[in-house]
C-alpha cells in the first residue's frame, strides 16, 4: 500500500523522477500514434482532382472505356486505337499521378501502331474513388481493365504490354506475374512491397528518423490492409516471368527506389533489360527528356511485343 501511495503521491526525488518518465513515455507513445496515423491517412487518401480532358478534340481518336470491379463499382479509362488486331499497351500511372499526364506517351505508342489504354487508380488525383493501398488493390484494377480490353474485337485479345512507374509499376509487375496475357512489361522505380513505398513516403514527411513514428505508420498501414497480409513480395514471384521480356528503369533522382529496382532486375529471369535514367517520373520531364523516354519505351515494345 505504501508503494502505491508513493506512486500516486510521490514525495521522494526518485519516485517523482519515475512518475515523470512514465508520463513522458505515455504521452510520447500517444503523440507518435496520432502523428503516424495522420501521416498514413494523408498518404492513402487522394489529393485535389484534376481538370477533365476533352477527348473529342484530342488527336488519335481516343474513346472512353469502362470496366467493373467486384464490390467496388465501375471505373473508366481511355482507349487509343492502333492497328486492327495489334497488341494493347496499358499505361499505369504512378502515385498521385493521373492518366492525363501520360497522354503524350500514349500518343507516341499509338503512332507505332499499338492500341493504348490509360486508367486511373483509386486515390489518384483525377480519380473519383477514395483511397490507395499502394498497390494491393491497384493490381485488381488493371486486371479488370485488361480483361475488359481483351473482349474487344479490334485488338489482339491474348497479347498485352504493361508500363508503369512506382505505384503503377508495382501493379504492372504483379499482374504480369499472374496473367499470361501480359507478354511484355516495362517498369520504372518499382518496389518489392507496398510497405517499402510507404516508408519512402513517410520519410518525405520528415519524420522518418523520429522514434516510433515509422514503425507506428507501418503497423497502421498493415492494419488497414490486413486482408492483403498474405500477398508475397514481387521478388518471390519473379520466376513466373521467365520468357516474358522485361525492362527495368532506374531513376537517379529516386535513389531508394532505384536500389530496389536494380535488385529486382538482378533477381528476375531472362529476358530482361536494365536502363539508367538521370531523371524519372515521366510527367515532370522536359520536352526533350520526354521524347527520349518515349523512344526508349517504344523501342522496347517494338522489339518485345511485335505487331
Amino acid at each position: 500500500m505504501a508503494l502505491l501511495s508513493e506512486i500516486r503521491y510521490p514525495t521522494r526525488w526518485y519516485s517523482k523522477l519515475i512518475v515523470a518518465l512514465v508520463a513522458i513515455g505515455f504521452f510520447t507513445f500517444v503523440a507518435a500514434a496520432i502523428i503516424s496515423g495522420f501521416v498514413v491517412y494523408n498518404i492513402v487518401t487522394p489529393r485535389s482532382g484534376s481538370q477533365p480532358i476533352d477527348l473529342a478534340n484530342f488527336p488519335g481518336h481516343p474513346e472512353e472505356i469502362s470496366y467493373s470491379l467486384e464490390a467496388s463499382g465501375t471505373r473508366d479509362g481511355w482507349f487509343f486505337p492502333g492497328l486492327k488486331s495489334a497488341p494493347t499497351i496499358l499505361l499505369c500511372p504512378g502515385y498521385e499521378e493521373g492518366r492525363e499526364e501520360l497522354l503524350p506517351l500514349a500518343t507516341a505508342l499509338q503512332e507505332q501502331g499499338y492500341n493504348v489504354a490509360l486508367v486511373d487508380f483509386s486515390g489518384s488525383k483525377s480519380s473519383r474513388w477514395i483511397g490507395t493501398n499502394l498497390g494491393y488493390h491497384e493490381v485488381q484494377e488493371i486486371r479488370a481493365a485488361l480483361s475488359t480490353l481483351a473482349q474487344r474485337t479490334d485488338v489482339d485479345q491474348g497479347r498485352f504490354g504493361l508500363w508503369g512507374t512506382n505505384l503503377g509499376s508495382y501493379a504492372a509487375l504483379s499482374l504480369a506475374e499472374s496473367d499470361p496475357r501480359v507478354r511484355a512489361v516495362a517498369v520504372e522505380s518499382v518496389y518489392d512491397t507496398p510497405q517499402q513505398m510507404l516508408g519512402i513516403l513517410v520519410k518525405g514527411y520528415g519524420i522518418g528518423s523520429l522514434p516510433l513514428l515509422p514503425t507506428f505508420a507501418e503497423k497502421g498501414f498493415d492494419w488497414l490492409n490486413y486482408q492483403d497480409a498474405g500477398i508475397p513480395p514481387l521478388s518471390q514471384r519473379l520466376g513466373r516471368l521467365a520468357g516474358v521480356p522485361k525492362l527495368f528503369l532506374e531513376a537517379a533522382d529516386a535513389p531508394e527506389l532505384a536500389k530496389i529496382t536494380a535488385r529486382l532486375f538482378f533477381e528476375s529471369p531472362e529476358p530482361k533489360e536494365e536502363a539508367m535514367l538521370a531523371k524519372g517520373k515521366y510527367a515532370g520531364m522536359l520536352d526533350d527528356e520526354k521524347r527520349s523516354y518515349e523512344n526508349r519505351i517504344a523501342s522496347f515494345f517494338l522489339a518485345s511485343l511485335p505487331k
